[in-house]
């Protein structure tokens, strides 16, 4: 790549950088967040040439941020990053990156391993990256036991953000903020988390469901609330996602089974494209209706509802009211009966 190119595409990298920067600002909070600058440099063994890429993590997404070029297998790179924060590195940009976490961090060395897809990489220099690698070598980790071993830790945050927060009630979360250290207060993840209680008290058990319309297989706009009136579930999932298309016959059972008894499904797929979308429908003989604005982990629908993890599913009486929540395997199939089995039937018709 001649010089003219190389200097390109550090501009791009840049451009992005500040550009995601005014984005996070407006969304966050982050006065401890400033920009510190950081050294980070390694080896790409059995690399010779081409460039290493700093992402920064926003949003279950990463987005390039710098980059450097890799001279006889190894790299330099010197960025104004946030600290603390996670980021990611990698030598294509099509595919997940080694993560970083930068905490208490003017120079980091990096072992980029990209034989054994980064597994086998070493990152040394981060405060906070020794501390996820202590958490991913676990097992059985008990959430709020982790945060007081390490309130501090921007991984403390971050982990209940990405990996319990769908497992987890509101009060549950807003305990294990409260034990985080103030400092990671102003971060995006429990800013996302805080947010995400607001929605989660909105789609409770018990409370009408959030009516909302999006684009079905040919385009056409459609609304939730023009399916009420049998029990509904809406079923958030994606082409991509190996547990959903795993649970699909499980819900294509269910669905013939009760559809004649009151039981329909609408689904919301949270795809990015409309081939992998409409291909999977046809494999799986998903014949219900099939919503989706294909923006991945952007669906505003999956927003409206607090989606942080797929499959997840929302069960909806004839009127529009929350009755069950994450149904799968055989507990669907429990609570279907319960409401539309023959049991059902015979306490309807005795109660009259």
């Amino acid at each position: 790549m001649n010089t003219f190119v190389y200097k390109f595409d550090r501009l791009y990298m840049k451009i992005r950088l500040l550009t995601l920067g005014m984005l996070l600002a407006g969304t966050f909070s982050v006065a401890q967040n400033k920009p510190v600058q950081v050294t980070i440099e390694g080896t790409v063994p059995g690399v010779t040439s081409g460039y290493v890429y700093l992402q920064k993590f926003q949003e279950k997404l990463f987005f390039p941020v710098d980059s450097a070029k890799v001279e006889n297998g190894k790299f330099q790179l010197r960025s104004a990053v946030q600290q603390p924060e996670l980021y990611g590195l990698t030598v294509d940009q099509k595919k997940a990156p080694l993560f970083l976490f930068v905490q208490n961090a003017s120079a980091i060395h990096v072992v980029l391993d990209t034989a054994s897809y980064y597994k086998n990489s070493r990152i040394t220099g981060s405060e906070a990256q020794a501390v996820f690698d202590k958490y991913r070598q676990s097992s059985n980790v008990k959430i709020d036991e982790f945060i007081k071993e390490n309130p501090a830790s921007i991984v403390s945050a971050y982990v209940l953000y990405r990996n319990y927060a769908y497992r987890l009630t509101p009060d549950q979360i807003r305990q294990n903020i409260a034990q985080l250290d103030p400092s990671l207060h102003g971060t995006q993840y429990v800013g996302t988390l805080e947010k995400l209680i607001v929605t989660m008290d909105k789609v409770a058990i018990g409370k009408p469901a959030i009516d909302f319309t999006a684009n079905d297989t040919e385009g056409k706009p459609v609304k939730l609330s023009d399916h009420y009136g049998k029990y509904l579930l809406i079923d958030f999932w994606a082409a991509w996602c190996g547990p959903c298309r795993k649970e699909n016959p499980n819900l294509v059972k269910a669905y013939h089974k009760y559809k004649d008894k009151g039981f329909d499904v609408f689904g919301v797929s949270l795809d990015r494209t409309k081939e992998a979308w409409l291909k999977a429908i046809a494999k799986d003989e998903l014949t219900w209706t099939q919503v989706s604005d294909l923006k991945y982990w952007h669906s505003e629908p999956a927003a409206l509802y607090g989606v942080r993890a797929i499959p997840a599913n929302f069960l909806l009486s004839p009127d529009g009211k929350i009755v069950g929540k994450n149904l799968t395997g055989e507990e669907l199939h429990k609570k279907l009966e319960e409401l539309l089995g023959e049991g059902a039937a015979k306490a309807t018709k005795s109660s009259k």
